[in-house]
């Protein structure tokens, strides 16, 4: 008879603060036994949504890391979480300030040579412009929820939540994981997005320049994007791609339909990684 599988290795976790490009960064590794962050083997770099930050993943890292047996570095941007607070409010360019100035600042800093780029919404758009930025730097992308242009849908999603955040318990809610800068943190974000100068924001131009592999993922019924999303992230990047569409869906698969998208995940990953 065989023995019932035992559970899984523990994974070592570590919450510190760095400095990188003159920014001091909160950041979490996540090591299974064995594994290590820096050199050229593959990492898993967790890039979080518009209101996100390391706290707002919860568990999903970690178990990402124990499917796959990699490495894993989740952080907060400045302006979220226990990160730096922002010096000036984020303009219309933050997305790409974010994917092509600080993310390459804070890999050089851990010496992370192989990253595995798993960012949702904002995180995606991100991990999408910096592969299409520094072609050949990241291993594979993994694309939740990515806007690539924006849409009426993503506009009207917003309206919806700076009304929450005025209304209802949603900025108390944020303030847990973003302490006193979480007015900044959010107002900033909505103000850009809401803002004329974005509204005709896109990189769908700068898909082509995306070479490594890509998994886009989105549900249904995303209130802040259509599938319009993944389906230009498909026709546009270079290198191989595969999507999935989860249909009961909204904006973070990661915790709505959790099971579908860590076994998909950790599939792709581990073919890239292989």
């Amino acid at each position: 008879m065989n023995p019932r599988p035992g559970p899984p290795p523990a994974c070592e976790e570590l919450t510190f603060g760095m400095q990188a490009g003159g920014i001091r960064l909160q950041a979490k590794t996540i090591l299974p036994p064995g594994a290590s962050l820096t050199g050229r083997g593959p990492s898993l770099v967790f890039l979080h949504e518009g209101l996100g930050s390391i706290t707002q993943w919860r568990s999903f890292p970690l178990d990402l890391a124990r499917a796959t047996g990699l490495p894993a570095l989740v952080y907060d941007r400045c302006g979220h979480g226990k990160s730096e607070a922002r010096a000036r409010k984020p303009d219309p360019s933050y997305l790409e300030v974010e994917a092509c100035e600080r993310l390459p600042e804070l890999l050089s800093a851990l010496g992370i040579e192989a990253p595995i780029l798993v960012g949702h919404s904002d995180g995606a758009t991100i991990a999408l412009l910096h592969a299409a930025r520094f072609p050949g730097a990241a291993l594979a992308v993994i694309a939740e929820a990515a806007h690539v242009f924006v849409e009426d849908r993503a506009i009207q999603g917003i309206w919806r939540t700076l009304r929450e955040y005025e209304t209802t318990g949603l900025r108390s809610r944020l303030h847990r994981h973003h302490g006193d800068q979480v007015d900044a943190m959010f107002y900033g974000w909505s103000d850009v997005w809401l803002s004329p100068a974005f509204r005709d924001w896109t990189m769908v131009d700068r898909l082509p320049e995306v070479r490594c592999p890509v998994l886009a993922i989105q549900g249904e019924d995303d209130e802040y994007g259509t599938p319009d999303q993944v389906q230009a992230i498909l026709l546009g990047v270079s290198g191989p791609a595969e999507g999935l569409l989860l249909p009961g869906c909204a904006h973070v698969p990661h915790f709505q339909a959790r099971e579908a998208v860590l076994e998909r995940m950790a599939r792709f990953v581990g073919e890239c990684a292989s």
